[in-house]
């Protein structure tokens, strides 16, 4: 029996100003986070046209990305588990403020290329423990609430980054867009000094102690305006170890987190971060094809909105689902279009989905589905297969649109999508409104079962 509870207490706590704090030291790490990812797309459309780069280089570029993205996604669930999850963001932090300030001095594509390597290091890192974070601190009723808004927060990177280089890059060019990320994640680190520690974790370690005291901290400032309910009473668990994820049923949940991962990756870096280099390639000024990015991109911040809204009503499986089919719909009809007016409109429309699902996937629905003990190290392996398994999508993407067009790039999305739609189906779980706890499988929550 556990003789904190944490898990219990926090999932009672009524949402106030800590869980406020929380999610802003988290997010706005996060959308620097998510600003150094997104301004790939324009930073290599600006590269190709000025003649820095050709377009093998700009999949280099993002294959680089996804190798150090791949790296840091695995060894930050090791670090996450082992020393805690504070602890990682700031060395993540750390690593890509300053590799990104230094890639403003790059003098060549390929020195860039290494230096893009290390960013992705700590941007794979950040992904992984910003989520699961959260996911540890806000009560199962709202959960999938809170780690939606954070995704808005995160994916809200997007549309700034197109807006900056829409506004900066004709006029001052590409490097002090990896400026503005590096400075805007090095305040952050400096920011999250004052991030507490995960009581789940400290108490999943035997730190039962600080876990102790840490939540007398929280529940007193809880209890400031009102008194606090009862709370929900501890559950019997064995501990878990690493080998538990490669046997059932915790292996099919491993099975669905990879193929999600490895789809959103794709439609990410597959598409949406080629929209400005597939808008060029097709004859369009980099102004015009800014533009077209940056409206397109508006959608990113109103898709996430909806998956942050909808997940705890309909449930993470209808809503990952729904929106997968609605992105095959309008995937399909996209690269038929050939109205200027039309091209922009039916991209917003389809870039909506997509991040409906970057909500449920990175930010909700992976973190739920493993056990404390475990989460960061599950999670950064299920990312670590997504990252690494789209390390050659930069490479097909160039040949399926040298061949065919946008059409080619779009039959790859559509397949993984439906691909998805099937697994998750098939072998999904329903996290929605169940504590973290109750989500443990059978074989560790002991005399009572949970899973579906």
């Amino acid at each position: 029996m556990s003789t904190v509870n944490a898990g219990g207490r926090l999932d009672r706590l009524p949402i106030g100003s800590f869980h406020t704090r929380i999610m802003w030291l988290i997010g706005i790490g996060m959308f620097f986070d998510g600003f150094d990812i997104y301004v790939a797309g324009n930073v290599l459309g600006a590269t190709l046209r000025s003649g820095f780069s050709t377009l093998p280089q700009n999949a280099m570029f993002i294959s680089a990305t996804f190798i150090g993205m791949m790296i840091g996604s695995f060894l930050t669930g090791f670090l996450g588990d082992r020393y805690g999850r504070r602890f990682t963001y700031q060395v993540n932090l750390l690593i890509f403020g300053l590799a990104s300030i230094a890639a403003a001095f790059a003098p060549s594509m390929a020195v860039l290329i290494a230096l893009r390597f290390i960013i992705g290091v700590g941007l794979g890192a950040e992904n992984v423990v910003g989520y699961s974070t959260l996911t540890e601190f806000v009560p199962a009723a709202s959960r999938g609430k809170w780690l939606g808004l954070m995704a808005v927060v995160v994916v809200t990177g997007l549309p700034a980054a197109s807006l900056l280089g829409y506004l900066i890059i004709p006029a001052f060019g590409w490097r002090v867009m990896f400026v503005i990320g590096g400075i805007g994640a090095l305040i952050v680190w400096h920011l999250r000094k004052k991030l507490p520690e995960s009581p789940r974790w400290l108490e999943a370690v035997g730190r039962t102690d600080e876990a102790e005291a840490l939540m007398r901290e929280i529940e007193a400032e809880a209890a400031r305006n009102a008194p606090l309910p009862p709370p929900h009473p501890a559950l019997a668990t064995a501990p878990v170890v690493l080998a538990t994820l490669f046997t059932p049923p915790l292996l099919a949940r491993m099975f669905v987190g990879g193929v999600c991962l490895v789809t959103i990756n794709t439609l990410l870096y597959g598409f949406v971060q080629w929209l400005p280099t597939f808008f060029i390639k097709q004859g369009l000024s980099i102004a015009t094809s800014f533009g077209y990015t940056l409206l397109m991109a508006l959608g990113a911040p109103i898709g996430s909105a909806i998956g942050a809204l909808t997940s705890d009503r309909w449930g993470r499986k209808p809503t990952i689902i729904g929106a997968s089919l609605t992105a095959v719909a309008l995937g399909l009809v996209y690269p038929e279009i050939r109205n200027p007016i039309l091209l922009p409109l039916v991209g917003f429309l389809l870039t909506i989905p997509i991040y409906v699902l970057v909500a449920l996937l990175f930010g909700i629905y992976i973190p739920e589905l493993f056990p404390t003990e475990v989460r960061l190290r599950a999670s950064g392996m299920c990312n670590t297969v997504g990252r690494g398994a789209t390390i050659i999508t930069p490479f097909i993407v160039v040949a399926l649109f040298q061949a065919h067009g946008v059409a080619g790039v779009m039959s790859l999305m559509v397949g993984l999508l439906l691909v998805q739609s099937l697994v998750v189906f098939a072998f999904g779980i329903e996290p929605r409104h169940r504590r973290l706890e109750e989500m443990k499988p059978d074989e560790v929550v002991l005399g009572r079962s949970v899973e579906i």
